[in-house]
C-alpha cells in the first residue's frame, strides 16, 4: 500500500564575504544564510554546491547552479533474484543506492554526504532486518553511494493514529557543517553527528547510546515534542527544517485523531523555533489551535523581506503565517501577518470531498515575493485549487478576502471558522480585503478563449512547491498537470499533462525542468515559456514510483524513487 501520509518534501562558504547588497533576493537569501553559519559553525566548510536542505536554500527555490546536467539516461535493470543493479545497461548513472520499500525523503547532500529518509526495506542493520518496521535515515558517500551508517526510529506503539505502518522517515534534513536536524517518524527534532560513530567519537550531550557500531548513528541531543509539547501528529510527523543562524525552525504536525474530526491537543504548539545547538525551545506559537482541518505537514521557509528576517509557516487551518525570524520574546514569537490561502465560502468536508485545502506544500521566496499552493491527502483525490503570489511587506491580516456578518446595516467582523470561514445562510459575507498583499491569485484561466474552462486550464489541489527562474514558475498538481506561469502576473503560459500524479516539485538546472510522478516517469522540458516548448523533450522511467523531488550538487543529478537512490551524471570523457 503506497502511503497517503508521507508528502514530501545552496549556500556556502564561498558566498561569505560577498556584498549583499545589489544580489537577487533568492542570491540574497542564500548569503544571508551562509554568513549566519559561518558564524556559528567552525566545522569544515560547505561546498557552496552542496544542496544541505529540502529547496537548496531556506528561500526553497529549488534552482541549483549547475552545468552539464543530464537530460538523458537510462537506469539500467535490476537482478530479479537478487536484486542487484545491473549497471552494464544504464547509461549516464554513476551509482545505485537501495533505500527502503517506500522513500519519500528528498536528498540532501553535503561534505561529501548524503542523506535522505525512508523505510527499513533495504535491512542495512542486523539488528533490525527488512521485516522490522522502521523511521531510516540513511546516510550514503556521495562519490560512490556506500552506506556509511543508519538513523534507526522504531515505531511508535500507538500505532496509524501517529505513526503510520511502512512509512519511514518522510521529511529532508538539514546539515551544516558536520552537523545534521531532522524531524523523526516519532515527533521527535533531532541533531546528530554527520560523521555517526565512524570517527570514533560519540558527540553528545547524549551520550548512553546503546549501539555504537560503524553503521549506526551518532545522535547529540533528542527533543520529543509529543512528550514535551503535547503534539499529537495525524499518521506521520513531517516537517523539513530550516535555520537563520543559530535558529532551528520546525513545523510539529499537530493535527487530528482517528477520527478525523477532533483535535486531541488543540493547545499544542504547531510552530515552533529552536536553539539549534542545544535543542532549547525559544518560542512556540498555537495560531492554528482549534481550528486545525486535518494534518500540518508543510515545512518552513526563512528570508529577508521588506528588511526584516521573515519565517513563514503553512497552519494546518490553511492559513500561511509570517513571523519575525528571531528568538522571540517571553517564549513567543512577533507575528507580521496572516494569509488565508482559501476562499472563504470554500468547506471542509471529510474525504477530500469538500473545496477547504490545507497548506501542505512549501512556501518559496522569489524577488522579494511569496509563492504557495494549497493542497489535501493525496487519498482524497484530486479537487479545486488556488496558487497565491503574495506581498510579505503588509502587516495584519493581508488575506484576499474578510468574513463578515450582516447585523442590521452594518457588516461586522467575525472570527475565523474552522469548517467554513462564511456560511452566506446565516447571513455571513465575504467581502474584499482593503489590506490584502495578494499580488495575483491562479486557479482557472482560460487560456485557449472558447469561454470555457477545461480540465487543462484548472489548478488542481497540490501537494507540490513552486520552483521560479528568469520569472517562469512552474508547479504540478495532484491532477498531473504541469502548469508554466509567468511569475510577475500569474498568467500562465502553458500546461502539460503527465497523465500520473505529482507528488513532488521540480527542479530547474542548467537550462531545464524536471519533475517526476506516480508512473515513475521523470519529464524533462526546457526551461521556456514558449507553449511551443510544452513537450518534454525526454520521459524517462526510472522503474518505480518518483514521489520525491530531483535534485543536483556538485554537478549530479539525484532523483530518489519508491527504492532507490540514482546519482545521474555524463561521465567525464563526454563532458
Amino acid at each position: 500500500m503506497k502511503s497517503t501520509y508521507a508528502y514530501f518534501a545552496i549556500a556556502g562558504s564561498a558566498l561569505v564575504g560577498m556584498t549583499i547588497a545589489g544580489l537577487l533576493p533568492d542570491q540574497k537569501a542564500n548569503a544571508e544564510e551562509a554568513q549566519a553559519v559561518a558564524k556559528t559553525d567552525t566545522a569544515k566548510p560547505d561546498s557552496p554546491k552542496d544542496w544541505r536542505q529540502w529547496g537548496g536554500s531556506s528561500a526553497r527555490n529549488n534552482t541549483p547552479d549547475a552545468k552539464n546536467v543530464p537530460t538523458t539516461w537510462d537506469v539500467g535493470g535490476f537482478d530479479r533474484s537478487t536484486g542487484a543493479w545491473e549497471k552494464e545497461n544504464s547509461v549516464n548513472i554513476k551509482w545505485v543506492a537501495p533505500l527502503g520499500s517506500q522513500s519519500y525523503g528528498n536528498p540532501v547532500v553535503c561534505n561529501g554526504k548524503i542523506f535522505v529518509g525512508t523505510n527499513n526495506g533495504g535491512g542495512y542493520i542486523d539488528r533490525y532486518p527488512s521485516k522490522v518496521d522502521l523511521g531510516c535515515l540513511l546516510c550514503f558517500d556521495e562519490k560512490t553511494g556506500e552506506l556509511l551508517w543508519q538513523h534507526s526510529s522504531e515505531k511508535l506503539p500507538t500505532g496509524r493514529v501517529h505513526d503510520w505502518p511502512l512509512q519511514g522517515i518522510c521529511s529532508a534534513v538539514y546539515a551544516e557543517g558536520n552537523k545534521l536536524w531532522f524531524v523523526t517518524s516519532r515527533g521527535e527534532v533531532r541533531c546528530l553527528d554527520a560523521e555517526g560513530f565512524r570517527d570514533g567519537e560519540n558527540d553528545g550531550p547524549v551520550t548512553n547510546e546503546e549501539f555504537t557500531g560503524d553503521k549506526e548513528a551518532d545522535v547529540i541531543w533528542i527533543y520529543d515534542m509529543m512528550k514535551e509539547l503535547g503534539v499529537s501528529q495525524h499518521n506521520m510527523c513531517n516537517c523539513s527544517v530550516t535555520a537563520l543562524g543559530d535558529i532551528l525552525f520546525v513545523n510539529t504536525s499537530n493535527g487530528v485523531d482517528e477520527s478525523h474530526i477532533v483535535i486531541p491537543s488543540t493547545e499544542a504548539p504547531s510552530f515552533i523555533a529552536m536553539d539549534k545547538n542545544t535543542g532549547e525551545v525559544l518560542w512556540t506559537d498555537k495560531s492554528p489551535g482549534s481550528n486545525i482541518l486535518h494534518g500540518q505537514w508543510s515545512s518552513p521557509t526563512v528570508a529577508t523581506l521588506g528588511d526584516v528576517p521573515q519565517v513563514l509557516f503553512a497552519g494546518g487551518d490553511g492559513w500561511l503565517y509570517s513571523f519575525k525570524a528571531d528568538k522571540g520574546k517571553d517564549g513567543k514569537p512577533e507575528l507580521l501577518w496572516k494569509f488565508d490561502a482559501n476562499p472563504k465560502t470554500s468547506k471542509w468536508v471529510l474525504g477530500g470531498r469538500g473545496t477547504r485545502n490545507n497548506i501542505i506544500a512549501t512556501p518559496v521566496v522569489y524577488n522579494d515575493h511569496v509563492y504557495v499552493a494549497v493542497g489535501q491527502d493525496p487519498e482524497h483525490g484530486e479537487g479545486e485549487g488556488h496558487l497565491w503570489c503574495i506581498d510579505p511587506t503588509k502587516r495584519g491580516d493581508v488575506s484576499a478576502e474578510l468574513a463578515m456578518k450582516i447585523e442590521g446595516s452594518q457588516r461586522v467582523p467575525i472570527k475565523h471558522q474552522r469548517i467554513q470561514a462564511v456560511v452566506e445562510e446565516d447571513g455571513q459575507v465575504a467581502v474584499p480585503n482593503p489590506n490584502s498583499a495578494v499580488v495575483w491569485h491562479y486557479s482557472t484561466f482560460d487560456q485557449n478563449g472558447n469561454g470555457k474552462i477545461d480540465f487543462e486550464e484548472t489548478m488542481h489541489r497540490s501537494i507540490g512547491t513552486t520552483t521560479i527562474k528568469d520569472d517562469l514558475l512552474y508547479i504540478a498538481d495532484f491532477s498531473g498537470l504541469l502548469h508554466c506561469l509567468d511569475a510577475k502576473t500569474g498568467k500562465p503560459h502553458w500546461t502539460y499533462d503527465m497523465f500520473a500524479a505529482a507528488w513532488g516539485s521540480a527542479l530547474i538546472a542548467d537550462g531545464h525542468v524536471y519533475i517526476g510522478d506516480e508512473d515513475g516517469d521523470v519529464a524533462v522540458f526546457k526551461l521556456s515559456g514558449n507553449p511551443d516548448d510544452a513537450e518534454p523533450i525526454e520521459e524517462i522511467n526510472m522503474g518505480n514510483s518518483v514521489y520525491s523531488t530531483p535534485i543536483v550538487a556538485n554537478g549530479v543529478l539525484y532523483i530518489a524513487n519508491k527504492t532507490h537512490l540514482f546519482a545521474i551524471e555524463v561521465p567525464k570523457a563526454d563532458k
